[in-house]
């Protein structure tokens, strides 16, 4: 059994782990860059230990150092979280050569996984759909416009060792496939190490449904429900949902039970996500496998009553499943907005800064799982995701009202965040009816609240400026009371410090 888990991530995700390690009495460790010294997950830790400087390839991705740390802290085992070194199978063979449990699965699987064009091969063979496109990697532009001509334009260039979008480039004309395959192929090399590129049908504003699994080491494989990702910037998811709004029991079957087969054949255990894409007719064609958690799992979580990182670490102790797929009944909607620390007015520029003010939103059916508190200073050198809001309701319409009244409730000053966006998404026509898909956000009009007004408006203050009137005139409405347009105008005229002050 695991007694001490080291959590080889940052933020968020390796607090949310370790509140689950707590909550089985196994001790959470942590660990922390020279950037890092103060985030909450370090604060929160039973133990933390300096990992590197700022720069991630000299602190988290460092295998060889958080493998001494786990080593020197007494650890039996490392769960990498997502992003880093999740799914690099050379850590994983290394946690395991070690002597510790990797909280993931095999590196084998993982390898597998991770290469694109082989788990197309795979899917393939086992009978799930994929996408029309090569079969192999492409060595030269003539041999990737060849190829593009007979599955017809437009196609997109994919790193075969990719993801988060990297590597990725659309292309519709014939005269701009040399031009994005030299820039696809240095994005991959810069990114993963492997220039490999490979070619896909490009289908025109398909939704983006994931499926998730757990598996264990018998042979024992689970599909968990779908959720719809198609909401993304860049390749980049930003909100999630589960169920999605346009699946059917029988569709839903079909596809869970394709991600089964998929799983076995790769003889993967431990949590993880069949990617798919759906086009206008239902029709969904295999993606690629995320294989470890993901960031939008709690959606899952909620809708199951489970804690997918407890059971992620049943299944690394030996443990079979405690459950089978007929025991599986999801319950209700939910659904997840990613908060980042960034500009979307300024085209998603990151917005590291220090936090000067937070009010996190709570109530009923509301989970925020948060690495930031009031005072922090928000990192330059990592993805600017601050927090994951989450909203559950027992249907669509529910979960939505619910999200929306926990983004007025979420308060943050000092950095630009994308909440205010968020807001303006979920109230969309189209959004409302799901008519989504992964070009949604192209098609969006976006047009930013001026900070400070907004900011003066928001009713997180009012306990900050009241005493400056001594009383309010009676039967006034509360928004329109003086002290709250005397708020209004300190804000306008002075910034937040002085109501604050």
């Amino acid at each position: 059994m695991i007694q001490r888990l080291l959590v080889a991530n940052r933020g968020e995700i390796s607090l949310r782990i370790g509140r689950t390690a707590r909550d089985l009495g196994i001790e959470y460790i942590a660990i922390y860059s020279d950037a890092d010294k103060n985030a909450l997950h370090v604060i929160l830790s039973d133990r933390a230990y300096r990992v590197g400087p700022p720069e991630s390839e000299r602190s988290y991705l460092n295998m060889d150092r958080i493998i001494s740390i786990a080593k020197e802290a007494g650890a039996d085992a490392i769960h990498p979280g997502y992003g880093f070194l999740s799914e690099n199978a050379e850590f994983a063979q290394k946690v395991i050569e070690a002597g510790l449990i990797f909280i993931g699965p095999p590196p084998e699987a993982m390898r597998l996984m991770g290469d694109k064009l082989q788990a197309r091969k795979l899917a393939q063979k086992v009978g799930v759909p994929t996408v029309p496109g090569s079969k192999e990697g492409i060595s030269t532009v003539e041999e990737g416009i060849e190829i593009a001509r007979k599955i017809g334009f437009p196609v997109l260039l994919k790193a075969a060792m990719g993801g988060g979008g990297k590597g990725m480039r659309v292309v519709r004309e014939e005269q701009e496939f040399a031009s994005a395959f030299k820039l696809a192929q240095a994005e991959a090399l810069g990114a993963f190490g492997d220039p490999t590129i490979y070619i896909e049908k490009f289908i025109e504003n398909p939704r983006h449904v994931e499926m998730q699994i757990i598996a264990d080491k018998y042979g024992n494989v689970v599909y968990l429900g779908e959720r719809e990702c198609s909401i993304q910037r860049r390749h980049q998811k930003i909100i999630e949902e589960s169920p999605s709004p346009i699946m059917t029991p029988e569709k839903r079957k079909e596809m869970g039970e394709a991600a089964v087969e998929l799983i076995k054949a790769a003889g993967y255990y431990n949590a993880g996500t069949v990617e798919f894409l759906v086009d206008n007719d239902l029709n969904f064609y295999f993606l690629e496998v995320n294989a470890r958690l993901q960031v939008e799992h709690p959606v899952t979580e909620v809708r199951l009553g489970m804690d997918l990182v407890k059971e992620q670490i049943r299944v690394a102790e030996g443990e079979k499943l405690s459950f089978t797929q007929k025991d599986i009944e999801p319950r209700g909607w939910a659904i997840e907005a990613r908060i980042y620390a960034e500009d979307p007015a300024n085209n998603f520029f990151p917005s590291p800064g220090k936090i000067t003010f937070l009010r996190e939103p709570n109530g009923p059916y509301i989970r925020v799982d948060s690495g930031i508190y009031q005072g922090y200073e928000v990192p330059i050198y990592y993805d600017p995701m601050l927090s994951k809001l989450i909203a559950w309701g027992e249907d669509r319409e529910e979960a939505l009202n619910r999200l929306e009244r926990a983004l007025n409730e979420y308060i943050v000053f000092g950095i630009q965040t994308a909440i205010d966006f968020h807001k303006k998404i979920i109230n969309d026509e189209r959004f409302r009816r799901g008519d989504i898909h992964t070009g949604f956000l192209n098609e969006f009009h976006y047009s930013p609240v001026e900070r400070k007004k907004e900011a003066a408006l928001a009713g997180s203050l009012v306990f900050s400026i009241r005493s400056a009137v001594p009383s309010e005139p009676k039967g006034e409405c509360i928004k329109e009371s003086k002290w709250k347009v005397i708020g209004r105008e300190l804000a306008l005229k002075g910034g937040f410090d002085e109501i604050l002050d």
